[in-house]
């Protein structure tokens, strides 16, 4: 039983790393085409609330405490983190959220698990974790040194979106949260709260986006970070724990850089390969030795 747990979650990571991963490409190109980040939030929520909503009386969790649902609605992959996200991504480029919002979930998760359950990380954790950020870093080298408008403001949102997440991630690995919990928590709430409001106050570009933009929104941002991405994030967490979950967060800047190859035609440079390699033998170090 528990190899078969250990396979499911290392399955599980991986998928959210490859979300995750196109998360960012098409973000990117999403917040710098005429849709404003209101826009992305909307496309996602209203996609994931409407195929979590008939279940949502069966997937609720109960038997929790009474703030335990709010605090991870908030802290959630759901309107705030997304919108904070997003907002990084139209002043920065895609390796600054890559390396600055998920290169910052493990420490972030790190600190909470030693701060709440004097969960300290042994050297082993802490090896890995610096050879991820090593990684990380040589991977959006070339991206941080391109530079952006308020990229000061941008490092602070998306430090800003790693810490809530990492609160969710610990949130649900200490709960014991089952991946249908977990969509009902984050997507119905925030369809519920978050699509009156971008309807009737928040600037749109929907009728001056093409079809083709809107269609690529709705297919990737509703059903993938939306659905996909928490079932897998779910059981990542529940079968790794939260600091191993959260090192396949920190690899994303080396999934971005690979996915370039096929999508954006951008080749890696010798140094980005070697991150990448150095990426992957902190993944390692984190997943095989993940208690110590």
């Amino acid at each position: 039983m528990a190899q078969r747990n250990f396979i499911i979650g290392i399955v599980s990571a991986v998928a959210v790393f490859c979300i995750w991963s196109g998360f960012f490409v098409v973000s990117r190109k999403g917040v710098t085409s005429p849709l404003t980040p209101y826009d992305l939030a909307a496309l996602r929520f209203m996609v994931a609330g409407i195929v979590t909503l008939p279940f949502v009386y069966w997937w609720w969790p109960r038997g929790l405490k009474w703030w335990i649902p709010p605090l991870l609605i908030i802290c959630g992959p759901g309107s705030i983190y997304t919108m904070i996200l997003y907002y990084g991504l139209q002043n920065a480029p895609a390796a600054y959220a890559g390396v600055f919002a998920n290169g910052s979930i493990p420490i972030a998760t790190m600190l909470l698990a030693a701060f709440i359950a004097k969960d300290y990380p042994g050297p082993w954790r802490m090896l890995g974790i610096a050879i991820l950020y090593l990684g990380g870093t040589m991977v959006g080298l070339r991206g941080l040194s391109a530079g952006g408008a308020d990229v000061g403001q941008a490092i602070v949102m998306f430090v800003g979106s790693s810490i809530l997440v990492s609160t969710y991630i610990y949130g649900i690995s200490k709960w014991g949260l089952t991946p249908w919990n977990a969509l009902a928590i984050v997507n119905v709430p925030n369809m519920l709260a978050y699509l009156p409001i971008w309807y009737f106050f928040l600037p749109s570009g929907l009728d001056q986006a093409s079809m083709q933009e809107i269609g690529l929104q709705v297919a990737f941002q509703g059903l993938g970070p939306g659905f996909f991405a928490l079932i897998f994030f779910t059981l990542a967490a529940t079968h790794l724990g939260a600091s191993a979950t959260s090192g396949f967060s920190a690899a994303v800047p080396a999934g971005v850089a690979v996915l370039g190859i096929p999508v954006l035609g951008e080749i890696p440079t010798a140094l980005e390969w070697a991150g990448i390699g150095f990426v992957t033998i902190g993944l390692a170090i984190l997943v095989l030795r993940k208690r110590t």
